[in-house]
């Protein structure tokens, strides 16, 4: 016998449908099997629709259904009451601000616990059916799981250069120059930044060749600056780096020679 959804996510599904999102979508969305995605739609248009009362009579309109946020999302919007009033909200810890709380309520000391130890949603699901007889979805958990992993800022570190302490040197493609013969030829900018000022030096080559576009522009860059820095940090070039390693890598000895 095939599985049976709950009422809630068949919601979905038909929620979703009528939003225009396909049942490849729905199903990978929803995480469920895409012949069950198309079953519920194809049961959902075989149903009887309900009975509108006529014009003019005294019945009242049926009330509009509550609208059901997939799974996943960060909240849970529901339709407003006859005044205009909200009916519930969800809370960022995982509860109804006001209604039924979550069914991960009294389980949120052991579910923060396993959060603790970087387990996931899924594993934290199949420890609590097995070992606490949680009746509640997998999707609620996760839902919850959400909600109380703190949200991390990216780390990140801030470079401080004395001055004349460290340049910083890049190379790159320039623009093809006609030279007096009208061919076209390919240029190699060098360039390089003093990390404490940001000012810079630039200057196209021909030829990517240890000699001219390395230490002959290296030379030209102190001549302009007026003084040399202490260190200078150069990219993985093959003028530069005859085998890269993170720790020890093979220089080419004219560099080596230029920099003793």
């Amino acid at each position: 016998m095939s599985n049976r959804l709950k009422v809630a996510m068949i919601d979905i599904i038909l929620s979703l449908h009528r939003k225009g999102w396909s049942q490849r979508r729905i199903a990978a969305e929803l995480e469920i099997n895409r012949e069950t995605v198309a079953r519920y739609l194809k049961l959902a248009r075989a149903a009887p629709k309900p009975a509108i009362a006529p014009p003019g009579s005294d019945s009242p309109e049926p009330a509009p259904k509550p609208a059901i946020a997939p799974p996943g999302s960060d909240s849970l919007e529901i339709a407003p009451n006859a005044d205009g009033s909200p009916l519930a909200s969800a809370s960022d810890d995982g509860s109804r601000a006001h209604g039924r709380p979550s069914d991960c309520e009294p389980w949120r000391q052991i579910i923060q616990s396993k959060c603790n130890q970087d387990l996931s949603a899924q594993r934290i699901y199949q420890d609590l059916t097995s070992e606490h007889s949680f009746g509640g979805s997998y999707y609620t958990v996760r839902r919850f799981v959400r909600r109380l992993e703190p949200v991390q800022e990216l780390p990140f570190r801030r470079l401080e250069c004395e001055p004349g302490d460290e340049a910083q040197v890049d190379f790159g493609t320039g623009a093809p120059v006609i030279t007096s013969d009208g061919k076209r030829h390919r240029t190699h900018v060098f360039r390089i930044v003093l990390s404490h000022s940001r000012k810079a030096y630039s200057e196209a080559v021909h030829r990517q060749t240890t000699d001219d576009f390395l230490l002959r522009c290296i030379e030209n860059t102190f001549r302009h600056f007026g003084g040399a820095p202490r260190r200078l940090v150069l990219d993985n070039l093959k003028a530069v780096v005859k085998k890269a390693d993170w720790f020890d890598p093979e220089l080419n000895h004219k560099v080596r020679s230029f920099a003793e």
